[in-house]
């Protein structure tokens, strides 16, 4: 971790309120009412009734504070907690377990650190719509599966009855990732990983002019009409590099997602598995080979974000 965890935004509430600030309103306070911009068009409250960091717009006459609009928005944790929460998960690799988080900030319930952690992932979200890939750039394509398979399963994933083949997989949970060579990745929790989903997924995400390169599924059959080329190699022969055609980056981050999944976090129910799948997305699109450090990991793009409703779940 490239921040020192004894800075004073991750144990003082005041300088931690005073950091957050100059990340959230870089050109000035900015009223999210009515949207005047300026420190002079704002007024802070003082006095034992108002919380810290409470501001009166002058124009609109309506109070707000620094963390209206993003995950930390009506939450009693301190903001000191928060920050330090958000880069312990940003700069651990392979996450780090709401009971942990619970302990190294001294919360007083796995509650608490269960839904700071959910909030956390919703920031992680990739807003960037931009294809993967491009003229003379490779994108694999992979799918793996997590989680135990059902007692005594008779399906596939797709639906169709249960032959032969890898018994791990019979009715577990399907996720879908799309990783350019060198560069991000889009990684997505499915229902089912039939070619329709599949096929899906890769037009919607995959620029045509790329190289397409993933195994020997049939679930790809017909990408050479799409894209510019669609190589393959075939595990099952034991083949996984022929020159520069393999699947070995989307493998890659199966990898480290399936070791911090079974090493960490150990318990997933499959409605919250799409976050926990942002959450290894977003580390690998921010890795530091793509010059990424931790403190612009947990930069003010990642507190923009709005605060999910997760109460129910």
């Amino acid at each position: 971790m490239t921040a020192a965890l004894s800075d004073p935004i991750f144990h003082d509430a005041d300088k931690a309120r005073a950091h957050f600030e100059k990340l959230r309103w870089p050109d000035g306070r900015v009223c999210p009412h009515c949207g005047v911009v300026g420190d002079g068009a704002s007024t802070l409250l003082k006095g034992k009734s108002h919380r810290p960091g409470l501001y009166k717009c002058k124009a609109c006459e309506k109070p707000f504070t620094a963390t209206i609009g993003t995950v930390y928005e009506d939450s009693k944790v301190p903001l000191n907690k928060w920050l330090l929460a958000t880069h312990l998960m940003c700069a651990s690799k392979k996450g780090i377990s709401a009971l942990q988080l619970q302990r190294e900030l001294g919360l007083g319930s796995y509650r608490t650190a269960w839904f700071m952690a959910h909030r956390i992932r919703e920031a992680m979200i990739d807003t960037d719509n931009a294809p993967l890939g491009g003229e003379g750039k490779v994108v694999e394509a992979d799918e793996t599966y997590y989680g135990k398979p059902a007692v005594s399963p008779t399906l596939r994933t797709s639906g169709q009855p249960f032959l032969k083949g890898n018994p791990k997989r019979r009715n577990s949970r399907p996720v879908v990732a799309l990783v350019e060579r060198g560069g991000r990745a889009k990684v997505f929790h499915v229902a089912v990983a039939d070619k329709a989903t599949v096929s899906r997924l890769v037009l919607e995400n995959v620029d045509a002019a790329s190289r397409l390169h993933t195994d020997e599924s049939r679930l790809y059959v017909g990408a050479a009409d799409v894209f510019a080329a669609h190589e393959t190699v075939r595990h099952t022969a034991g083949e996984y590099a022929r020159g520069d055609v393999n699947t070995n980056s989307a493998e890659g981050f199966f990898g480290v997602f399936k070791k911090g999944m079974r090493g960490v976090y150990q318990h997933c129910a499959e409605k919250h598995l799409n976050r926990y799948v942002t959450e290894f997305g977003f580390r690998h699109n921010t890795r530091a080979k793509l010059g990424f450090s931790d403190a612009m990991r947990t930069g003010p793009r990642r507190h923009g974000r709005e605060a999910p409703d997760i109460s129910a779940d």
